[in-house]
């Protein structure tokens, strides 16, 4: 697949529309404080606010609401799914409708006992589902995309598996062949200390008295 097939995978407005800044206020309509969450597919001229948005309605144009959950930009599968094919990419209820995040939202650290995660951006999901965003399956589906290997959790950062299992064998060969050793129970030899390297000091010897018998006193 070339790049221009590649391209012809998605419809026009798609890249544009993750690429959008919403829910700013709208320069036009200043006296009714106004937030631009729509867009028209057709025109992507931007985000538009309820006012803007109105003639192109007019014109039959698909327009499409974009909301908002933590910070995060999404739309309502039943919106979207008229005009995308959102398969793969995992879906969520919030305000009692089903939606589908725009753009990647990164996780540091998956949960404990996830066995699956988004193959962008390896955020958990469900184990039916591979992307968490439009935005990761438009990455995730390319040609030129690369998934992040994997470490494993005995692995440090920056070391890949390779190298662990060569530093391991290295190790349990090494191990192997001290442990052919008889074992030693003799202690060590300490370290010398200060005291041991001073100079010994000589003994003093009992003093002993001259035998009497050879004394000659003179009177």
């Amino acid at each position: 697949m070339g790049p221009e097939e590649e391209n012809n995978r998605w419809p026009p407005w798609l890249k544009p529309l993750l690429k959008e800044q919403f829910f700013g206020q709208c320069g036009i309509h200043t006296d009714s404080h106004k937030e631009c969450n729509m867009y028209c597919l057709d025109c992507m001229d931007g985000p538009l606010c309820s006012l803007c948005v109105a003639p192109h309605k007019d014109q039959d144009h698909r327009a499409i609401q974009i909301r908002r959950s933590s910070y995060h930009d999404v739309i309502r599968v039943s919106e979207i799914q008229k005009y995308l094919d959102i398969a793969s990419v995992q879906t969520y209820i919030i305000n009692s409708a089903k939606v589908v995040f725009l753009n990647e939202r990164p996780q540091p650290r998956p949960g404990k006992g996830v066995t699956n995660t988004c193959e962008v951006c390896d955020r958990s999901l469900l184990d039916s589902f591979r992307f968490c965003s439009l935005g990761c399956k438009i990455a995730g589906t390319s040609i030129n995309f690369q998934r992040k290997k994997k470490h494993s959790p005995g692995t440090k950062r920056g070391q890949s598996a390779s190298d662990s299992d060569a530093s391991y064998s290295s190790s349990s060969s090494s191990h192997g062949r001290n442990s052919n050793k008889l074992p030693s129970f003799t202690p060590s030899t300490p370290p010398p200390t200060a005291a041991n390297n001073r100079p010994a000091k000589r003994r003093k010897g009992i003093p002993h008295r001259a035998p009497m018998g050879g004394l000659t006193i003179d009177i």
